[in-house]
């Protein structure tokens, strides 16, 4: 904004915008509300806006409030014509009008769409980036089984990250395989609710309610017996695939529960293909391994 011709209360108003707005657009997300202490929208408005840029500082927002009787030039130069008005100013530029949200959930919303689009740094995001290849680290020994150094890895994580939800969904699963299931569900209900919501932590979850279900099997012989007898008998194969779920045989489980998808998918109230999506879930369905057992279940659902 040029400051020629101004008076130097305005100059001051311009200098303070540059200062408190538009140098920290340059890496953050700025959230300008223009109010005025007799409007009273703008009251009831602001303990909601506050609260949520205080939640979404850690990801790179900042909330600026502007007095629009006190900064006339400041709300002229972006047309504000009634208030409250709300706009998200990144590089300097306005980026987004968010004059129409007024819940929590509302501002939420476009905060999480706006931070997903725009190349916000943040302490969140620097986080990541440095926990990012210990997290793999214990991924690959949950892969390989070595459960213990897993979770110790997933809990020198959580030390630098507690309320990650990716950390916790390797540190709870670390649990689940060392046979603390009651411990790893604990950690998931101490999460935060937002990221306790988090696709991960619902894997994790997954693979405690597996966990619960089936559990390992020395002599599977009996059961393996009666579905050679009687193919139809679909309580000994579902009790097959729990077996084989229990010792770890994710392939064996999963094509005994599509054999009886395939036989009789309604059977038991579709518990098999209930039993198959926990066991998806649990894997991560994201892993190349529960694409393919999908396309498979599809090949027997739509032919």
């Amino acid at each position: 904004m040029a400051t020629l011709g101004l008076s130097d209360g305005d100059k001051a108003s311009v200098e303070a915008f540059r200062r408190d707005v538009v140098e920290p657009s340059h890496t953050q997300l700025v959230i300008v509300d223009f109010w005025a202490e007799w409007c009273g929208p703008c009251k009831q408005l602001a303990p909601v806006m506050e609260k949520v840029c205080a939640d979404y500082a850690s990801k790179g927002v900042k909330l600026v409030k502007i007095n629009v009787d006190e900064d006339k030039f400041i709300a002229a130069q972006f047309r504000v014509q009634s208030i409250p008005t709300v706009y998200a100013v990144f590089q300097g530029q306005p980026v987004a009008d968010l004059s129409q949200a007024r819940t929590e959930g509302q501002f939420k919303q476009y905060l999480d769409q706006l931070l997903s689009q725009l190349p916000i740094e943040s302490e969140e995001k620097a986080q990541a980036q440095e926990i990012a290849p210990l997290i793999a680290m214990g991924e690959e020994m949950l892969a390989d089984g070595e459960h213990e150094r897993a979770l110790s890895v997933f809990e020198q994580i959580a030390q630098m990250a507690p309320d990650n939800a990716e950390v916790a969904s390797g540190r709870a699963r670390a649990l689940v395989a060392l046979e603390r299931v009651d411990e790893a569900e604990a950690a998931l209900d101490a999460l935060p609710s937002e990221a306790a919501k988090d696709s991960h932590v619902e894997q994790a979850r997954a693979a405690i309610a597996l966990a619960r279900n089936a559990r390992p099997v020395a002599d599977l012989s009996a059961v393996q017996a009666r579905v050679a007898a009687d193919p139809d008998d679909h309580e000994a194969r579902f009790e097959l695939a729990t077996g084989l779920m229990g010792n770890g045989d994710r392939d064996g489980a999963a094509d005994a529960l599509l054999e009886i998808v395939r036989r009789d998918r309604d059977w038991n109230e579709g518990a098999a293909r209930t039993q198959l999506l926990t066991l998806f879930g649990a894997v991560g369905l994201e892993d190349p391994w529960v694409a393919a057992q999908r396309r498979r279940l599809s090949q027997i659902l739509f032919s």
